[in-house]
């Protein structure tokens, strides 16, 4: 099958710029501070010590590497549906099919996820209003906004992840603080640092800790790819992914390995007030910040919103991605006059009402199956992404090098180095046999996913079968 640059996909001229530059940087800062860094965070931190920073840096590089292939072929050739239409040319129509309709199936059931974690905190603080009811209003608002038009979507992100950014960055000036005994009216008994080797040292439970923190850690990191979908949206594409790339480093270095850092310093990490309250409230009381809990509520809020509204307009891209490609019902592909894909959009959200549904009807057996057949899906994604970029660098150096604006470092070993870390993660998490854990993940996504390869290929042996009957005589 012959890839160019030129041929496929087809144009998408429903869309429209409607995202500022100032949507994109926000969101590209955002995209990489998911609800998981401040929920997850306190389970990594009790099963490897202060060594989880070892976790959080390795997971770090191995998304700067992958967004750095993304970015470079977004650079090149900007479109909503990113890496599904990259693999499309790549690697085959199979490809592109299966990585964008695994993709959606994802964020469906983040969908439901967060709304969930979302009408839970809302009706601890108004009770009167059921949990389920307060799904339902979170669900109807952001469907609302993401249908009104996609500067809806970018105003309400751009609200979202400064809250967090600003949030992440108070948390850290006063850990800071602390740790070097500067805040006033705070009587933290640690000194300086020395919390990260007390306690039984830096790896209390041995270095084969650091891995097990990797698997607790990876899907947190989960949606830093959401910049280069929404950039075929914005009023300068290429620079808008070229400035979110190079700027990924930082972003994971400050936010992630920053506050993390504060958190192990500030607290034991064996100390119960971890896993009982969570890590950053925990950090919080213990430096004598009053109502940290609701503080930190208020912000996983956000966080959990912020997701929600990125879930709904990322599921909803890729569906009308694939829908101009003839992948999905060419519906996804229409857009109102405002160039929002309505279909596309309902589709998506009619699915996460239905998961959010057994979420409470069936939480242990049909949503937990939900949630370990998606749960493997970023590292295919990023698997995906890494094959490629191998050979979409071929095709942009043959047909217009001067695209190339970003470039994977040191290709391709890089590359291939990648692609065997993630290969290592996903076999490491076919040892984590509890209940829910890594190897159903593994086993129950690679299912999903040999099923939807199965079906993609059928159907297009089924369409050159037929477009050999309709051209022969």
């Amino acid at each position: 099958m012959t890839s160019t640059l030129t041929q496929s996909p087809p144009t998408e001229p429903g869309l429209k710029p409607g995202l500022k530059n100032r949507h994109l940087s926000m969101i590209a800062i955002g995209g990489v501070i998911g609800a998981g860094l401040f929920v997850g965070s306190g389970s990594g931190i009790a099963a490897a010590g202060p060594g989880i920073l070892v976790s959080y840096a390795l997971v770090g590089v191995l998304v700067v590497l992958v967004m750095r292939m993304l970015g470079e072929m977004a650079a090149a050739n900007p479109t909503s549906g990113s890496f599904s239409a990259y693999a499309d040319r790549a690697l085959g129509r199979w490809a592109g099919f299966t990585i964008g309709w695994l993709y959606w199936f994802f964020w469906v059931v983040v969908l439901a996820v967060e709304a969930t974690a979302g009408a839970k905190i809302l009706a601890g603080w108004v009770p009167a209003v059921p949990q389920w009811g307060w799904a339902l209003i979170v669900m109807v608002v952001l469907t609302a906004s993401n249908l009104a038009s996609v500067s809806s979507y970018g105003e309400f992100e751009f609200w979202f992840a400064g809250i967090k950014v600003v949030a992440i960055a108070a948390f850290i000036v006063l850990g800071g603080l602390a740790i070097f005994g500067l805040l006033p009216g705070s009587d933290h008994p640690a000194s300086g640092f020395s919390y990260l080797t007390a306690h039984g040292g830096f790896l209390p439970h041995g270095p084969g800790a650091i891995l097990t923190g990797v698997l607790m850690v990876v899907f947190s990191f989960m949606g830093s790819e959401i910049v280069t979908l929404a950039a075929g949206e914005s009023q300068d594409p290429r620079g808008a992914v070229t400035k979110a790339t190079n700027s990924v480093i930082w972003r994971i270095a400050v936010f992630y390995l920053g506050s993390i850092l504060v958190v192990v310093s500030l607290l034991r990490w064996d100390d119960p007030a971890i896993l009982k309250d969570g890590s950053y409230v925990a950090a919080l009381s213990s430096i004598g910040i009053p109502h940290a809990a609701q503080i930190m509520n208020a912000i996983v809020l956000t966080s959990v919103l912020s997701c929600l509204n990125s879930g709904l307009y990322t599921a909803s891209r890729m569906a009308f991605s694939l829908g101009g490609r003839t992948d999905a019902p060419a519906s996804f592909a229409r857009t109102t006059q405002r160039g929002v894909p309505r279909t596309a959009i309902l589709a998506s959200v009619v699915f996460g009402f239905v998961a959010v549904a057994f979420n409470y009807l069936w939480p242990d057996t049909v949503f937990q199956f939900l949630l370990n057949s998606s749960g493997a899906i970023a590292l295919f994604v990023w698997l995906v992404i890494c094959f490629s970029q191998l050979r979409m660098r071929k095709i942009i150096q043959r047909e217009s090098p001067e695209k190339l604006v970003v470039r994977m470092w040191l290709y391709p070993y890089l590359t291939w180095a990648t692609i065997a870390l993630i290969t290592f993660v996903l076999g490491y998490m076919l040892t984590d046999t509890a209940d829910g854990g890594g190897r159903d993940q593994v086993v129950l996504s690679t299912l999903v996913a040999l099923g939807v390869v199965a079906f993609a290929l059928v159907r297009q042996r089924i369409s050159r079968k037929r477009d050999e009957l309709v051209t022969s005589p």
